[in-house]
């Protein structure tokens, strides 16, 4: 019997790992070490491109891209469903051993459009073409919210990211169960909730402002709101899977041991590393964070206490809350350093 770190997760607990942004060689390693699904993101095309080993491989899918499309911007839609494909393939005979329940791979649309509803319901309409096992990746915004009201209801697999807030979340949860109990059966909803990339918002501003606040108890701020999103969706009986995301070390995967949850995590510098450190499998998602921390978060931080507290954000404030703009400006970095470069290679450049 298998007994690597992540098989005794799974052996042990009902968390989940799931392998982010992943070459082929990646994902094969994964699944072999446990994954049993992976999330891909708008920076998943210029990761690839930027590989050592996966560049060539890319660029030459990005070539094809260009002479489909005369729009920058659609050739990397292009490239990246056909570089999501084959990762889809490799995941599919875990989906078909248990369909809806694993093997989905999450691909995410253009986010120099996710403002506009239609657009992403256009995008995730072909998105899921891609494979059996895709699973629609859309950000919980007001525009995201409108767009999944729709996909909901016509039943696709949904993955709402850019999750950071309470709020954010409960909008999420409260939709889906309005529109599946209209349509009479709950379609596939995960949750991503971004701790890591909330933590680092957060220590940017903290450096920014010249906060005085300890490390021990800023470390703690992403996964405490993490760990109250996991206890309303259990509490309120909410039809989602949490999924747990943005991780910047190792304890954004042991802190969620032991919750009915999945992980996602990149497979260099956080799985491979788990995997070598072998650290052991505790429960510890459950643990309190103590009232002291969470007070001097909320006096602290602002935006810990938007996030943190229900009601600490409003719909429309959703796509400007600090966190989320910082994750977008990565994913639209990226998209634009891709579209450059397709730029150039069309009027027949290098990189």
């Amino acid at each position: 019997m298998k007994t690597g770190y992540f098989h005794r997760v799974a052996q042990q607990s009902p968390t989940v790992f799931w392998v982010n942004n992943p070459t082929r060689e990646e994902t094969r390693m994964a699944i072999e070490a446990g994954a049993t699904g992976c999330t891909c993101n708008p920076s998943y095309c210029q990761k690839m491109i930027d590989h050592p080993s996966e560049g060539p491989y890319a660029l030459s899918l990005l070539d094809e891209a260009t002479r489909e499309s005369p729009d920058d911007s659609q050739a990397e839609v292009i490239l990246q469903r056909r570089l999501v494909k084959p990762i889809a393939d490799q995941f599919l005979p875990l989906y078909h051993a248990r369909p809806g329940r694993q093997g989905f791979v999450s691909i995410q649309g253009d986010p120099l459009r996710a403002h506009d509803p239609d657009m992403i319901i256009q995008q995730a309409r072909a998105d899921r073409e891609v494979a059996l096992n895709t699973c629609i990746k859309i950000p919980c915004t007001a525009s995201g919210l409108k767009a999944m009201e729709t996909l909901i209801a016509e039943g696709y697999p949904i993955n709402a990211t850019e999750i950071f807030g309470v709020s954010q979340a409960i909008s999420l949860c409260q939709l889906h169960k309005t529109v599946s109990t209209r349509r009479g059966a709950a379609a596939i909803m995960y949750l991503s909730h971004i701790a890591g990339i909330y933590d680092d918002y957060l220590k940017n501003y903290v450096e920014r402002e010249k906060v005085q606040i300890s490390a021990d108890v800023l470390r703690q701020a992403g996964l405490a709101v993490a760990r109250k999103v996991y206890k309303i969706i259990k509490e309120r009986g909410y039809h989602v899977t949490f999924v747990g995301g943005g991780a910047r070390g190792l304890h954004y995967f042991t802190e969620m041991v032991g919750g009915d949850v999945v992980v996602t995590i990149n497979w260099a510098g956080t799985a491979d590393k788990l995997i070598e450190t072998d650290p052991p499998v505790t429960d510890r998602l459950l643990n309190p964070i103590p009232q002291a921390v969470i007070a001097e978060l909320l006096e602290k931080l602002p935006d810990f206490k938007r996030g943190y507290l229900e009601g600490g954000l409003s719909v429309e404030e959703y796509d400007t809350f600090g966190p989320v703009a910082l994750f977008r400006e990565g994913f639209i970095k990226s998209w634009k350093k891709v579209m450059d470069i397709a730029c150039r290679r069309r009027a027949g450049t290098t990189r």
